[in-house]
């Protein structure tokens, strides 16, 4: 076979093969997200309470958010990181659903919560349209 036949025969068996479309990044930055916050809305995190029994913020950024961690190791670190490991730490069980439909709904002003802070796999989830309900969100509908 000679070398024309031989470039034919290659190209042909080439143009034949499906190839997988190359993964696009933001797409794959995307489902990462939607998994992660699925995950947030069906598990029961700890949630600090402030000295009235409310649930603790802290601000950053000129937004509050509230603080939760999914155990007594994460709250611990994140007391450590604080420079308040010796003080007791009360908190509240919640799921992450009702935290973010429920009581970041009833808020009057815009809240996020912040999971995990101090921890390696800490995450942010900002009060916006998809996250939290769109009357609690800073790009939700604004009633006229």
């Amino acid at each position: 076979m000679g070398f024309d036949e031989e470039w034919g025969r290659l190209r042909t068996e080439a143009a034949g093969r499906v190839r997988e479309p190359a993964a696009d990044p933001f797409e794959l930055a995307c489902t990462a997200v939607l998994e992660r916050l699925a995950d947030f809305r069906s598990r029961v995190v700890l949630v600090p309470l402030d000295e009235r029994g409310g649930l603790w913020t802290a601000g950053l950024g000129g937004l509050d958010w509230i603080c939760a961690f999914s155990d007594e190791e994460a709250l611990a670190r994140f007391a450590a990181a604080r420079d308040e490991a010796e003080r007791e730490w009360p908190y509240r069980r919640i799921t992450g659903a009702r935290l973010l439909d429920e009581l970041l709904a009833a808020l009057d002003f815009p809240c996020g919560v912040a999971l995990d802070a101090a921890g390696p796999d800490g995450v942010v989830l900002p009060p916006l349209r998809g996250i939290v309900p769109d009357a609690a969100a800073l790009d939700g509908q604004v009633a006229a």
